[in-house]
């Protein structure tokens, strides 16, 4: 089944002699389920793909569809309650809100939705993340693994179509970077979790099912690693 369809996607900034391609005519889909990779060199456009893959910014040309959803056929607000829900996003930086505990952070896009916490959902999101002893804790009270443990957790909570992570370990020692990865394969074929990482640790992305290489805005390769 295909969770996401990228078609003849296309990201300028600027305009005239100063625009700048960051991402070109760029098409591929994704089942449900798979985890991809996407590597390529500092400015080859692979953020700014994620980013228009989670909603976050606007492409110049071309479509992105989530469940059969076409993005950007949305209007702000409709985009942003669809990001929402079916969209989990995971930064290096974690981005988690400093005066809000841990459960306070993972349980945050539910109460904007204004739904209630689904409790055994939860508690399964938190046992695996081992966070149980931590629920009341600040971001500022936990180490950085803690932290990206906090963000993954958060999320999961809508269990939504889609997750994407965007350099998640870049901030992270090597046993914590093993731990988040295992985490976010765990999730992935244990919950058949359709997962989408940006990396530039070639060990990371030979765990992936499909590595795709963005280079110059295009996409240079799309290999199978696992079928």
């Amino acid at each position: 089944m295909e969770i996401l369809k990228i078609e003849h996607l296309s990201k300028i900034y600027g305009k005239g002699e100063t625009a700048v391609t960051a991402l070109n005519d760029v098409s591929f889909t994704v089942k449900k389920g798979e985890f991809i990779a996407i590597i390529g060199p500092s400015g080859s456009g692979k953020s700014t793909l994620l980013h228009l893959l989670g909603g976050v910014d606007r492409p110049t040309r071309g479509k992105v569809f989530v469940d059969k959803t076409d993005i950007y056929d949305l209007n702000e607000t409709q985009l942003a309650v669809f990001r929402r829900r079916q969209i989990g996003l995971i930064y290096q930086f974690y981005n988690l809100i400093p005066v809000l505990t841990v459960k306070e952070n993972m349980t945050l896009p539910l109460l904007l939705d204004g739904h209630q916490v689904n409790q055994e959902h939860f508690n399964k999101v938190v046992q695996v993340l081992g966070l149980q002893d931590r629920l009341g804790h600040l971001p500022n009270q936990l180490s950085g693994g803690q932290q990206q443990r906090v963000s993954i957790g958060r999320a999961l909570m809508n269990q939504p179509a889609l997750m994407l992570a965007d350099e998640p370990t870049g901030n992270l020692d090597s046993k914590n970077s093993k731990e988040i990865v295992d985490l976010l394969k765990l999730f992935n074929k244990t919950y058949n979790q359709t997962l989408i990482i940006i990396t530039h640790d070639e060990r990371i992305a030979l765990q992936a099912d499909r590595i795709i290489t963005i280079e110059d805005g295009r996409i240079q390769k799309d290999e199978v690693i696992r079928p």
